[in-house]
């Protein structure tokens, strides 16, 4: 039975992993996530052009979202040590794309809303980029943090859930101010992870990046849209 490696390159809490190795996830992970941004781009593109998400609202919006989102995430663990995971990952981010175009149209309504997509866009490259120089540098074990960040997505998604029949913008409000902080977390977690050795696949590692820059986006947008959209 394999057992973890104690060296001055893997903490005492490492998966056994060479430096060299977690490099390689690492590097892979973010040359596959940036790819993964020409899919969302397109897909959010389509949806504005057509419109082919404008009736999904309400209850019908969140089944459709739901079962895609599942759907593509199951399809993803089951091919993601085959020729066929980087498709099916980008057919994700696709799918991802369509789904927000919906919010982004909504906020290219407003007078400054190429701004206001640009800025959120611009924020969410500063989370990551804060995100994954404090992960290059901490040196404390953030396994545990997984789990709490888990329990948080969980009330999320249920106050989520629930506010899309209350339809109460206060709660809205509060939920993207959460959101961006728990995703936020996430993201260091996930990049630690990766660091440390925890994670070995590198489509797996993209896969939980990109839900954790797609939802401070989305979050961050929605804030924006509240606040800072004009009207001429």
């Amino acid at each position: 039975m394999n057992t973890p490696v104690q060296t001055l390159e893997t903490p005492s809490y490492g998966y056994g992993l060479s430096l060299e190795q977690r490099n390689k996830v690492l590097r892979n992970t973010y040359w596959l996530l940036a790819l993964s941004l020409l899919p969302t781009v397109l897909g959010a593109w389509l949806g504005v052009a057509t419109g082919i998400t404008r009736s999904l609202t309400g209850g019908l919006g969140l089944i459709v979202f739901m079962g895609g989102a599942f759907g593509f995430m199951f399809a993803i663990e089951k091919t993601k040590r085959s020729a066929a995971g980087v498709p099916v990952l980008l057919g994700f981010t696709f799918f991802m794309g369509l789904m927000l175009s919906r919010l982004i149209a909504m906020v290219l309504g407003f007078s400054n809303g190429p701004a206001l997509v640009m800025t959120a866009f611009g924020g969410t490259a500063g989370v990551f980029l804060a995100m994954a120089s404090l992960a290059s540098v901490v040196k404390r074990d953030l396994s545990g943090l997984g789990k709490f960040l888990f329990v948080g997505v969980i009330v999320l998604l249920v106050g989520s859930v629930i506010n899309i029949f209350v339809g109460s913008s206060a709660a809205m409000l509060a939920i993207s101010v959460v959101a961006i902080g728990i995703f936020s977390a996430f993201m260091l977690y996930d990049i630690k992870r990766i660091l440390d050795g925890g994670e070995t696949n590198y489509i797996s590692a993209t896969l939980a990046l990109y839900l954790d820059a797609f939802n401070v986006f989305q979050s961050l947008l929605s804030l924006l849209g509240i606040f800072g959209g004009e009207r001429d």
